[in-house]
């Protein structure tokens, strides 16, 4: 049995899973799934569903199942499909009693602190209203999800673990978990039960394997627990059609591929890591060291500066680090430029507002 303690967790249902050959939604399967999270709920045990699907449900409803399509087209029927995604699950829960509550995201609700925030509280208040979270990137207004910045839900499934402290992420796909090789070519090929850490060898057995339904594949998987582990939560992939494969799961049933947790962000440090950055900060050797020593930027110690940003928006700091901008690019150009006059006037950078402060600085790679 494995060593798994839940108070929360994240179901993520990739759209081969809950979809039937045609994408037309498996209306059975969803009740399955409602009839697990209700057991899991009076086990103290609080669910978050992110669901894939509205394309397929979409697509299938109008007629176009199978056909390639561009993004307006995807955007099209993610129109369609959301509301029939919603009504299955509507209709699933009901038979249980339960309400369900949807949440259409985008990446910059990961990028801004507050609507990061108000995101938790959202979820908090659905689950205190006994309400069932439905998650889903919202296609209709965002072609980034759409061209896979998400990747076909993967991502923003571990986005939002890590952003309401979510104990596990579990991705429900068509295949039992990570192999050493492709199943599919190699009849030898041997289930991972367990991964630690994320090597070269694992990457390149995830592939880019995707179909013309799910954007996603086994590389969108492995880069969702790269967030999983560094961020501090485990992570299974297992396979959806399993019977009762989230309560065996919840109960550290040893099936699938386990991915274990490496790091413990807070939740802020957690929002920072991912954010979004407006810009990217160059520094000297100086600066550079000073931050890996946990002290703050101070103007002076930047060398140049891209894009623009506001107070209160995240930075790229050199290629090892992200942090809260204390000014915005066109107040620190001024700073940046009264560092410059004093240089050439030989006298001692006097500056010593910080542009971000050490306690909004996170290092997100140790390498020099």
């Amino acid at each position: 049995m494995r060593n798994l303690e839940i108070k929360r967790m994240v179901v993520k249902i990739g759209t081969n899973t809950l979809c039937r050959e045609d994408g037309s939604i498996n209306k059975e399967y969803l009740e399955d799934v409602a009839r697990q999270l209700v057991e899991l709920e009076a086990r103290h045990i609080q669910c978050i569903v992110v669901s894939s699907g509205a394309i397929g449900a979409g697509s299938s409803e109008l007629g176009l199942d199978g056909v390639q399509k561009d993004v307006a087209m995807k955007q099209a029927c993610a129109a369609v499909g959301q509301s029939l995604l919603m009504r299955a699950w509507r209709e699933a829960f009901s038979v249980y009693g339960k309400k369900v509550g949807q949440v259409l995201l985008t990446y910059g609700a990961f990028s801004d602190r507050t609507r990061h925030l108000n995101l938790k509280k959202a979820i908090d208040e659905l689950f205190r209203l006994n309400a069932v979270p439905i998650v889903n990137e919202n296609d209709v207004i965002a072609t980034d999800e759409i061209d896979e910045i998400f990747g076909d839900n993967d991502k923003l499934s571990a986005l939002v673990a890590g952003s309401t402290d979510a104990d596990l992420l579990l991705l429900l796909t068509d295949v039992d978990g990570l192999y050493d090789r492709n199943p599919d070519a190699d009849p030898h090929a041997l289930l991972i039960p367990v991964v630690d850490e994320i090597t070269e060898d694992i990457l390149r057995i995830a592939g880019s394997k995707k179909n013309e339904r799910s954007t996603g594949g086994m590389r969108t998987k492995i880069n969702a627990a790269m967030i999983a582990m560094e961020c501090g939560f485990a992570m299974v992939i297992a396979n959806g059609k399993l019977d009762d494969v989230i309560l065996r799961v919840a109960a550290a049933e040893e099936i699938g591929t386990l991915f274990t947790p490496s790091s413990h962000y807070s939740n802020r440090e957690r929002w920072l890591a991912y954010a979004f950055p407006r810009g990217t900060i160059y520094l000297d050797e100086g600066a550079e060291e000073a931050i890996r020593n946990g002290r703050s930027l101070l103007p002076c110690g930047i060398t140049a500066v891209e894009g623009v940003f506001k107070r209160g928006e995240v930075v790229r700091i050199g290629t090892f680090a992200k942090g809260v901008a204390n000014f915005s690019s066109e107040e620190l150009e001024a700073q940046l430029a009264l560092c410059r006059s004093e240089r050439e006037e030989g006298k001692r950078n006097k500056n010593e507002s910080a542009f971000v402060s050490s306690s909004n600085i996170i290092i997100t790679s140790n390498n020099p």
